[in-house]
């Protein structure tokens, strides 16, 4: 009596959820937003560079590895490094009156990446449209965020005195920024297999 040969099928290779070059472009870029948040631009309301770089990491690197790049930043800075505005760290900008506008650049990647769900995400308008929308939530989430502890420690301000301080003195900025991100990245993507 013969035995009969059992064949087990071959289990695929299990790809891992995050490649080597993941991690080394999430932890690149997480540094260019920690270096460009320290770039201020003395103009008549001084602005960073801290937005452009959120921008090009979106655009280079996708809704996902950016959002992990903004969250490390996040992260890095709530630790005490000093990665924020101004060589500034710890929980206690977070937790300040700014804090909000930080926390938001998380909403506005996390945008970014919802968007990349919908078909047609890789064309320009849809591109532009999720980092508007981003950007919109964040200034949303900022500025609550600041009237609420800003009238904890100081005193309560009105929306409208709120938007002059933290929102209307940068909207040229951001979208200067935004767009140059944009223009950059498309031509980083040319050369560089993010």
């Amino acid at each position: 009596m013969s035995q009969a040969t059992v064949t087990v099928p071959e289990k695929p290779p299990v790809k891992p959820v995050w490649s080597a070059k993941d991690l080394a472009f999430t932890a690149m870029f997480a540094a260019l937003i920690a270096v460009c948040s320290w770039i201020s631009i003395p103009t008549a309301v001084p602005f960073t560079l801290q937005t452009f770089a959120i921008y090009c990491a979106l655009e280079c690197l996708g809704g996902k590895r950016g959002f992990y790049s903004v969250l490390v930043y996040i992260l890095l800075g709530a630790a005490g490094v000093p990665v924020f505005a101004g060589f500034s760290g710890g929980l206690g900008v977070i937790l300040g009156t700014t804090g909000g506008y930080i926390l938001g650049f998380l909403a506005n990647a996390a945008v970014y990446w919802v968007f990349e769900k919908f078909p047609n995400h890789e064309k320009l308008w849809m591109r532009l449209t999720a980092l508007v929308l981003g950007t919109v939530l964040c200034y949303v989430f900022g500025t609550a965020w600041f009237m609420y502890v800003y009238a904890k420690q100081v005193e309560a301000v009105d929306l409208a005195t709120a938007l002059s301080w933290c929102v209307t003195p940068f909207l040229g900025s951001n979208v200067l920024k935004l767009a140059l991100a944009v223009i950059l990245s498309d031509r980083l993507r040319k050369y560089v297999k993010f």
